[in-house]
């Protein structure tokens, strides 16, 4: 697989999520809110209201610090195929 490839569906992952309705897991948007950020390089401070989830999402971060970029997006693929094979 090509970068290019791997970015292509790595977008079509991301559009799978945006587009979808009902609420994920908690762990499951953590992990991929996660990956995401890996996989695109934005290390932004989380920007929610409430304290205990900015917690949980720079937990979420700190788990995935030794990944890489591509392996970050292969995983965010990887968990929104298997999330959705089981609920379409």
């Amino acid at each position: 697989m090509t970068d290019k490839d791997l970015d292509i569906e790595f977008q079509n992952a991301v559009s799978r999520v945006n587009a979808h309705t009902k609420p994920f897991p908690a762990d499951t948007l953590l992990k991929l809110y996660a990956y995401y950020k890996k996989a695109t390089n934005d290390y932004g401070r989380p920007k929610s209201k409430k304290p205990i989830i900015n917690a949980f999402k720079t937990n979420a971060l700190f788990q995935a610090k030794d990944i890489s970029e591509d392996q970050a997006k292969r995983l965010y693929i990887d968990l929104v195929n298997s999330y959705f094979l089981y609920r379409e």
